[in-house]
């Protein structure tokens, strides 16, 4: 009995370890991640090819296998070359128009070269962007544009830039052939040539043009009006657009720099700044034929901080014409004509409101111009010219060497109106010379008289050149003459007038 038990409770000790040795291996089989197999079991479970996540499945032992008979190792792709990058232009970099394409032998098209060079001159803080000498290029119309443009560039021209003379390029009409716009610190600079070719202009638009009335006060001694703007002969067939450009125009822009170059044969004005803060132009030329229509030498508009001097300007109309909004203009050792010779105006045209002021033009000379130093206004308009100083003018048989005229107008008939652009603290003095019509010539507003006008030192004798003689002339003009004057000029009136206006009532700002 007892030799029973003890076989059953040996059974059931052999069954009870069976039993766990067999949980142990199911335990680690679960262990996922973690279980290893031994060498033979690895090889075992990949003798079969399958697949297990998208992987291919390999047999380790073929592998093994074929890696002995081999010959070649397993191409590989090559890696690519990487390029050498290139350094960014850097600043005072220099980009010439030849490089970009330009032709410059006057005939072919160099404006997408232009336009090409500009676009990477612009990008660069003082840059240079180099018109060479020697060339020629003919160029479209073109805007030099910014505002994104870096500062300080510099257009070097020394070569000859010549604007097209078929009237397919410019369209309906355009007001500027070359423009930069909202620029700061540009500077042009050379010895170099902007020509407009304007003559096929002047011939098919001269009709058209306005007129300067003042050359309705030049009368032969034949009593007949002389004519000062006959047609310019030209070989063009088409007729060009009525609308004609200027040659060089600057446009918001801030410290901007003309110096060295000349403009020559303008469809109109020369060299205009509009909206501009901070101009300087020196050593610089224009030169147009007097009969050329509306051609001003330099045109100043809303323009303030402006610096002219050391220039030649020979044109078909002003010389330098000082329009709306203009203020704190120098102007000296300037040599004007032919052409109209320094004027503020016109202003108020079209009942508009005109505010000039701080305006010093000195040490000029004029030769063989209509007028010499002017204020023109239209009736009708509003605001005021205020601190202009005239000094130390020389004229040599010059038409009209002083005058204020406050009933402009620029065509056969105007109509009258009573209000006008205010005058006063307008002082001419040193001014010395010849005349040919009439040395002085002051026609005030009988609503806004001339207040202020001070003559100092007019020294101005006829020279004959077959037009009627007259004596001066004032209206409405009120101020002071100071030293003896050549001719006498009795007609100023002295003191103010009994209808004296206020300046804080022409809407202009002090």
């Amino acid at each position: 009995m007892g030799e029973f038990s003890f076989k059953k409770l040996t059974f059931a000790f052999v069954i009870a370890i069976l039993v766990w040795a067999s949980s142990l291996e199911t335990c680690n089989g679960r262990r996922g991640k973690h279980w290893r197999h031994s060498r033979g079991t690895l090889t075992s479970l990949y003798k079969k090819k399958g697949s297990n996540h998208g992987h291919q499945v390999i047999n380790v032992e073929k592998s093994k296998s074929k890696s002995k008979s081999k010959s070649k190792p397993k191409q590989k792709h090559p890696l690519p070359t990487p390029e050498e990058p290139v350094a960014p232009p850097q600043k005072g970099s220099k980009f010439n128009v030849l490089d970009y394409g330009a032709k410059g032998d006057g005939a072919s098209d160099d404006t997408k070269a232009f336009q090409a060079t500009w676009a990477d001159a612009c990008k660069v803080e003082a840059s240079t962007m180099i018109v060479p000498s020697g060339y020629e290029f003919l160029v479209g119309p073109i805007s030099f544009a910014g505002p994104y443009c870096q500062r300080n560039i510099l257009f070097q021209l020394d070569g000859t830039i010549i604007a097209p003379t078929n009237a397919k390029a410019w369209g309906k009409g355009l007001l500027q052939w070359l423009e930069f716009t909202k620029l700061v610190g540009l500077t042009i600079r050379g010895k170099g040539t902007i020509d407009g070719r304007g003559s096929v202009w002047w011939t098919n638009s001269v009709l058209e043009d306005p007129i300067d009335n003042e050359e309705q006060l030049v009368i032969s001694l034949d009593n007949t009006t002389v004519t000062k703007n006959p047609q310019v002969g030209s070989s063009l067939e088409e007729k060009m657009p009525s609308t004609k450009p200027t040659a060089l125009r600057f446009y918001g822009s801030f410290n901007v720099t003309v110096t060295g170059i000349t403009i020559q044969n303008s469809p109109q004005c020369h060299l205009k700044f509009d909206n501009c803060d901070g101009v300087l132009v020196y050593s610089f030329s224009v030169s147009s034929p007097g009969d050329s229509p509306n051609t001003d030498g330099i045109h100043l508009q809303n323009s303030k901080n402006v610096l002219i001097h050391t220039t030649d300007l020979a044109c078909g109309d002003d010389c330098i014409s000082i329009q709306t909004g203009c203020t704190n203009v120098f102007v000296h050792d300037v040599n004007c004509g032919p052409g109209h010779g320094i004027s503020i105006g016109s202003l108020g045209k079209d009942g508009t409101t005109a505010c000039v002021s701080n305006i010093t033009v000195r040490d000029i000379k004029m030769q063989n111009t209509m007028t010499g130093v002017r204020i023109k206004t239209w009736q009708g308009g509003s605001g005021s010219v205020q601190g202009v100083l005239f000094s130390n003018i020389q004229v040599s048989e010059v038409e009209f060497p002083i005058m204020i005229d406050q009933y402009y107008c620029d065509h056969s008939s105007c109509t009258n109106h009573t209000s006008a652009v205010a005058l006063s603290n307008i002082a001419y003095e040193n001014i010395r010379g010849t005349y040919t019509v009439k040395p002085v010539h002051v026609s005030c507003s009988d609503s806004k008289p001339c207040m202020d006008v001070r003559l100092t030192d007019i020294e101005l004798k006829p020279v004959p050149k077959g037009y009627h003689m007259y004596d001066p002339f004032c209206w409405q003009a009120f101020g002071e003459l100071y030293a003896p004057t050549i001719p006498e000029i009795g007609c100023l009136q002295q003191g103010t007038p009994s209808s004296s206006w206020s300046p804080d009532e022409t809407g202009c700002a002090a």
